[in-house]
């Protein structure tokens, strides 16, 4: 069984907003699996979805360009975040996005061949770090819009079937801040599905309650899940008393759909147990 270390049972408590010794606990019970003991803790303790893990160590910027009916967002990566800071790091990303839009093209393998590749070793060797062009993505639609927040680690892109450019910034403004699943209900994968309403059905059952009363309790708690994950149902950033849908069916549009890219969302990266590691360099120095 993998350690439990006290760095474990720092993320886990500040993903759930339990206590130490219920988050560790939980750790033993699944083997130091981090993500294995939120699912367990959320059928158990009835929290909701816990935060998005904060340790990563990858940095970078996203950018976004559009221009009529093409918009594209990509994200490039380095070590830190004194390098996304940088001048000639701004600038490669500014060529990789340029690149992406001018060629439509969306797999990243392709456009870093030939001279942007040539480009990013040069820039490795000038800054000493690695640099990694990590995705892109690209939306071809009636009306495109874009936003990229102040940060430069959140970027959006929205299709839009009618309407207005700024309509549809709007919409990218709103997913940035809410950062929604699917566009309707009716296109959230059905896996996702199945195992919210298994975290739902154990933290019913909890209550003791009648199955016939569990099962409506069920069905309340998904259709609730459904609706603050999809776009369209969300009440809107910047004027809760309408949601999305409604602000762009008075515009006089559909979504046709949306990319959200963050800086480092869904990489990896070990984690490390300093006091330990500080521990050993000292015992092996005696």
């Amino acid at each position: 069984m993998s350690q439990v270390t006290a760095s474990l049972v720092k993320e886990l408590r500040d993903r759930t907003g339990l206590g130490m010794m219920e988050c560790k606990r939980a750790l033993v019970q699944s083997g130091a699996d981090v993500e294995k003991a939120i699912e367990e803790l959320r059928k158990s303790s009835g929290i909701k979805a816990a935060k998005k893990a904060g340790r990563t160590a990858a940095d970078g910027l996203v950018a976004v360009k559009v221009e009529g009916e093409y918009g594209c967002v990509v994200e490039v990566n380095s070590e830190t975040d004194f390098v996304a800071r940088d001048e000639s790091f701004q600038g490669f990303v500014k060529n990789v996005v340029d690149s992406a839009f001018s060629t439509k093209e969306t797999d990243m393998s392709q456009i870093m061949a030939g001279d942007m590749e040539s480009s990013r070793e040069a820039l490795v060797q000038k800054i000493g770090e690695n640099i990694s062009p990590r995705r892109v993505a690209g939306i071809d639609a009636p009306v495109v819009g874009g936003y990229v927040h102040s940060n430069n680690r959140i970027a959006v892109i929205v299709g839009l079937s009618a309407g207005t450019e700024e309509l549809a910034r709007d919409v990218a403004m709103h997913v940035a801040a809410v950062n929604p699943t699917v566009v309707s209900s009716d296109q959230m994968p059905e896996d996702i599905v199945a195992a919210e309403k298994e975290i739902f059905a154990a933290q019913a059952r909890e209550s003791g309650k009648p199955e016939e009363i569990i099962e409506k309790m069920i069905a309340g708690r998904v259709n609730k899940f459904l609706k603050e994950s999809s776009l369209v149902d969300q009440p809107f950033v910047k004027d809760p008393d309408i949601t999305v849908g409604k602000l762009v069916k008075d515009g006089g549009a559909e979504i046709v759909s949306f990319v959200r890219y963050e800086v480092g969302e869904g990489i990896d990266v070990e984690a490390v147990d300093f006091a330990a590691e500080v521990a050993a360099q000292v015992k092996g120095a005696n």
